[in-house]
């Protein structure tokens, strides 16, 4: 065994690795800062010799962080019923891109979404299909498919068999499958981990499957829609949307923003537009939203709104506009609160 203080430094170490893993499981960059700071203090409130007993440290704020995930989500799905229009998660942006760009970027380069790894499994089309299986489901599939633990490992989180937990991520992938979207390529189970907080698969950066549409492709139809919303040009709208397309805003009772899907290329073209007349001197930059091309509108150097986009075929087919200030926190630069106007 290490010593006390290799032991502390190993479970220290597995920050990064617990905030990926919280966000995935809850969609909310918040919630996952605050599973990983609960696993953390129940680490450090354990006695010394019961810490000399876990035999993996590394390993344990995970299955902990997990624990505490799932129990999050039962109560979670209580609190977005009350919540006042559609639940989006809290979209994370690539500081990179905007240093790259030359444009300021978001404040804070300590800030802990600067650590979730950005692949397509934070993908907001992947995160919103993760929001419709139940907490047991979502987190045997985040950490089997995505992360690539064994299933004997998830046993220990979930309190169920290993052959329970592997039904549980195969109902996961049905769904899924259900809306649209193939399953991973999960791990097989040997050779998935060598050992307790061992990784040897990919873990984040597994491909879900979801935006099938090549990145080039991708960002086209995204800038066809920045173009044709500040020419007000309703034809070009819906050329680039697809006649069943749904845009779905998140305003949070916070911000004027509709409380139900749009439906139909034609009805969300039109209320864009309608957007647009009322929305002076809001510039429009085409910037990664969770590591896929997307939209923020911002006025005076403030985030207004950040808004992610599903595309097929070169046309769009899902919107999902987050406006609610306290999921847009990542997004905020120089000190300057994000906005809580309704323009």
């Amino acid at each position: 065994m290490g010593s006390a203080g290799t032991r502390t430094h190993e479970v220290a170490g597995e920050r990064r690795q617990l905030l990926n893993v919280a966000y995935r499981l809850l969609g909310s960059m918040t919630e996952a800062e605050d599973a990983v700071q609960d696993a953390y203090a129940r680490w450090f409130g354990l006695p010394p010799n019961r810490r000399e007993e876990i035999l993996s440290p590394g390993a344990w704020p995970t299955t902990v962080t997990s624990r505490i995930c799932l129990n999050l989500l039962g109560s979670a799905r209580s609190r977005r019923e009350r919540y006042v229009g559609a639940w989006l998660p809290e979209p994370l942006p690539d500081r990179s891109e905007w240093d790259r760009a030359g444009v300021a970027a978001p404040v804070g380069a300590a800030d802990p979404a600067d650590q979730i790894v950005l692949d397509e499994s934070v993908a907001m089309a992947f995160l919103v299909v993760l929001e419709s299986m139940t907490p047991a489901e979502r987190v045997a599939f985040v950490l089997h498919d995505v992360f690539r633990y064994r299933f004997a490992e998830i046993a220990d989180v979930l309190g169920r068999t290993p052959a329970a937990c592997k039904q549980l991520a195969a109902a996961a992938r049905r769904r899924l499958t259900a809306e649209g979207a193939p399953a991973t390529g999960a791990a097989t189970e040997p050779g998935t981990r060598t050992g307790p907080g061992t990784r040897t698969g990919p873990g984040p950066g597994a491909r879900t499957g979801l935006g099938s549409e090549p990145e080039p492709g991708r960002s086209d139809a995204v800038r066809q829609v920045k173009e044709a919303w500040e020419a007000k040009d309703i034809t070009a709208l819906v050329a680039v949307l697809d006649p069943a397309a749904v845009m779905t805003a998140d305003g949070g009772g916070m911000i004027g923003t509709v409380l139900r899907p749009v439906e139909g290329g034609a009805r969300i073209a039109e209320y864009m537009v309608a957007i647009a007349d009322k929305a002076p001197g809001l510039q429009l930059l085409v910037r990664s939203v969770n590591g896929v091309p997307g939209l923020v509108a911002r006025r005076a150097g403030v985030v207004l709104t950040v808004a992610a986009f599903d595309v097929s075929d070169g046309r769009v087919t899902r919107i999902w506009v987050v406006r609610n200030p306290e999921k847009l926190r990542p997004w905020a630069r120089g000190g300057v609160e994000v906005g809580d106007s309704s323009g």
